[in-house]
């Protein structure tokens, strides 16, 4: 179906055509071919279909057709489980909405400022895509008003379950209008997404998307964790240390193209940019010095390599991670044809991790973590490129003219020929130094050693994932990053200030920490539930930073306010924490008790027994011819 339709024959409005012809997107995946005409129409829909399928656009496209620019309040609300999702939706659906005058879409998610997020509120959205926490919190402050609601959308919905938010989504769809368009899209469908379907949705569509994203057997995957500022680094390591015939660079620019182009070529590669803005001329010519060999590598963008087939082609180098799954297959489908080798290389920041596993979900295929080629490797290959430089001068030119010349310089200064060559190579070096300086802290690449298999089992997320895989080959780097924080050391007790009279569960903290802050998921222990409090145990050693940070998150409407358990002991010594008395105990408390949305103070007196409830979390962490997610 989708092969026979374009997106005007879907009914999509004039200012969104515009937006998806100036991109060069013409032919709507399955899943948008099918949904858009029905999400157009008022239809709830239940869609259930893989990352990486084009369900953002899906649902994008036609909540922009169907609003009302002139009126600015909150149309379209998603609920999305992790606010780099929510920031990759957002940033969607600005894009998409390129033509739309007036148009305002706001990103709302726990970690970030209050006063950003009721400042744009106030002056008016259109579209609010949020982490289901953050949005519950706007609402009880009565910062978002959600009655003109036209369409609220689930994103991820299985996801949003795994993370423990899935009371909190249901709470956000008992406030809604009834009379409100739910669209609620998920990979799979466990009983309590269908649960939530059967309902709050009223007779819905349904579409099952089958992924058919498959990548060719005889290219080798393989990927590397990297920061932005160090990427070109690492690019020019395995540009010397990789054998190549010709290669492809992926951006998701046009500007980067040229950028990364002048950047190689300075440092003595012969590169090309190859983008949508280059004269059809300039185009072909490019692309026929790639396929004669005077051009090695070509750096371009999705649109610009569109059918590109060059048999030269041994590598293709994601420098830029694409933005779903099928455009990772089409980008490395440009190596490995007609049955040769090919490698893909794809280059991951730690905030692109989830893409790396639903490009892995998606293809059925395991990426492997490569090992950066190592200073000494980078410097021995350059010596023995300047050996064979010397050799093949030496055997292909008539050097009398150049000896006679050199002897005599000797000769007149009383200089060796040795002192005279060495002399020589360094005018030939200029200023660039010809050796690589050793930098262990950067080069050091993962403990592959110690990294154990993982499971070849697709049908489930946790099968498919091996976390500790994962925490191995990235421990390094996390320690840099937040200061040792997710080491397997002894963990502490760490005391919240929301429990069982705030209506809290542990999935609601552990979805907050994890979700919030950044954390890890195998850094969260265990989580106990008491009336007026909750304990969970982190890892040893907090950084005062991500201490800090984790004080202002809120969950049920409440700021955790985390402190150390062991600050309370030695407060109130033996007699236990006092703090869980009752209200008026607790001094400190009364200022945010009276700006707990909704939820009215009480609980038992301290040595009540009461039920614990544990939770040890182990989830994975977050997430044109055709267009994508």
């Amino acid at each position: 179906m989708s092969e026979q339709l374009n997106f005007r024959d879907l009914q999509l409005s004039e200012p969104i055509l515009q937006a998806l012809a100036d991109v060069g997107y013409e032919t709507p995946t399955p899943i948008q071919a099918r949904t858009i005409p029905l999400i157009l129409e008022g239809r709830d829909v239940l869609g259930q279909a893989q990352t990486g399928t084009g369900k953002t656009a899906a649902f994008a496209l036609p909540v922009l057709s169907n609003l009302d620019l002139s009126k600015p309040e909150p149309q379209a609300l998603v609920l999305a489980p992790t606010r780099e999702l929510a920031i990759q939706v957002a940033e969607a659906f600005q894009s998409y909405a390129e033509h739309l005058t007036g148009f305002h879409v706001l990103p709302i998610y726990g970690g970030q400022d209050y006063g950003v997020q009721l400042r744009n509120l106030k002056r008016g959205v259109h579209v609010v895509v949020g982490t289901p926490g953050r949005v519950m919190d706007h609402m009880r402050r009565g910062s978002l008003n959600l009655e003109n609601l036209q369409c609220l959308v689930l994103d991820e919905a299985d996801e949003m379950l795994r993370m423990g938010f899935i009371d909190d989504v249901e709470w956000i769809l008992d406030q809604t209008p009834e009379n409100r368009q739910v669209a609620l899209f998920s990979a799979t469908m466990p009983p309590p997404i269908a649960r939530i379907a059967r309902k709050h949705l009223k007779d819905p569509a349904e579409i099952t998307i089958q992924a058919k994203t498959t990548t060719v057997e005889t290219i080798r995957q393989r990927y590397w964790l990297v920061g932005g500022h160090h990427k070109l680094d690492a690019l020019t390591r395995i540009l010397e240390a990789e054998p190549f015939d010709g290669m492809i660079i992926f951006v998701r620019t046009k500007t980067e193209t040229l950028n990364l182009a002048e950047k190689l070529q300075a440092r003595g590669f012969a590169a090309a940019a190859l983008n949508g803005d280059m004269a059809q001329q300039q185009r072909e010519r490019t692309i026929d010095q790639l396929k004669d060999g005077t051009l090695n590598i070509v750096i371009a963008t999705d649109v610009a390599a569109r059918g590109l087939d060059v048999e030269r082609i041994s590598h293709v180098i994601n420098y830029d991670i694409p933005t779903d799954t099928e455009s990772y297959v089409h980008r490395i489908g440009r190596t490995g044809r007609a049955g040769r080798s090919g490698e893909a290389i794809l280059f991951v920041s730690p905030r692109e991790r989830g893409m790396l596993y639903s490009i892995e979900r998606a293809t059925r295929k395991r990426i492997d973590l490569m090992e950066l080629p190592s200073t000494e490797l980078i410097n021995d290959k350059r010596i023995a490129r300047f050996n064979q430089r010397i050799t093949d001068t030496i055997n292909a030119e008539d050097l009398e003219f150049y000896t006679n010349l050199v002897n005599q310089y000797c000769d007149q200064h009383e200089a060796s020929p040795i002192e005279a060559a060495a002399a020589l190579a360094r005018l030939l070096q200029g200023d660039t130094p010809f050796l690589l300086a050793d930098r262990p802290q950067r080069e050091k690449a993962p403990r592959q050693a110690e990294r154990e298999p993982r499971r070849d089992s697709f049908r489930e997320r946790d099968s498919f994932r091996d976390r500790d895989s994962f925490r191995d080959e990235d421990r390094e780097s996390r320690k840099q990053r937040k200061g040792g924080l997710y080491s397997d050391e002894k963990k502490e007790t760490y005391r919240l200030e929301v429990g069982k009279v705030h209506d809290v569960k542990p999935g609601n903290i552990a979805g907050a920490i994890i979700n919030e802050i950044g954390l890890d998921p195998e850094a969260v222990g265990k989580i106990v539930i008491n009336d007026q409090y909750s304990t969970v145990e982190l890892p040893a050693g907090m950084p005062n930073d991500v201490f800090q940070e984790l004080k202002k998150v809120r969950v049920c409407g409440r700021q955790l306010r985390v402190s150390k358990m062991d600050d309370h002991r030695s407060a109130y010594g033996d007699r236990g924490d006092r703090s869980d008395r009752s209200d008026r105990g607790d001094r400190g408390d009364r200022g945010d008790r009276r700006k707990s949305f909704g939820h009215k103070p009480g609980g038992k007196p301290a040595g009540k027994s009461s039920k614990d409830a544990s939770f040890f979390t182990g989830f994975p962490g977050s997430r044109k011819k055709r267009m994508k997610d």
